[in-house]
Parts: structure tokens; sequence; C-alpha cells
């Protein structure tokens, strides 16, 4: 397998390797499991179509867009520390 380089800032790679010398691995095994590990776009719309089609068949939940719409608000509302919604 060809290396390659990555260009970040010190203050990146030095955390990069932390990361990884806490974990007894690599940088390179480090950004190998998170590239591995982190679904990209189409990886994440395949799993919401998956997740909603069980809940549809298992529960006969018919999830509308307005209820995506209204998950998303309360998961940014959670995750900026405001008060969320009832759902």
């Amino acid at each position: 397998m060809a290396d390659t380089t990555i260009k970040v800032d010190p203050a990146v790679r030095d955390r990069l390797m932390v990361l990884a010398q806490e974990r007894g691995m690599t940088m390179r095994d480090l950004l190998g499991e998170l590239a591995g590990a982190t679904p990209t776009r189409e990886e994440l719309n395949a799993r919401y179509e998956a997740t909603k089609a069980y809940c549809e068949k298992t529960f006969g939940v018919k999830l509308t867009q307005e209820d995506h719409d209204q998950a998303e608000k309360a998961w940014q509302d959670l995750e900026a520390d405001r008060p969320v919604d009832s759902l």
C-alpha cells in the first residue's frame, strides 16, 4: 500500500498523535479507524431510509418529513443546550 501525506496544522497533528498513543496505535491506524467509522452522507441517508422502513414495518409508524424536521430540531436544541419542545 502506498503512503501519502496529509497536511494539517501542527496542533491537529499533535492531538492526533496523543489520541493514537493513548490507544496504543499509530497515527496511521488511528486515521484509518476514524475514516472507517465515520459514515458518508450517502451512508447516513441509507441508514435513515432503512430505519424509517423498519419503523414503518415493525411498528406501523409512518414517518413524515415534518416528523423528520421536528426530530432534527430537537437534536439541534439538545446539542446547543436549549430546551427541547416535546416531540
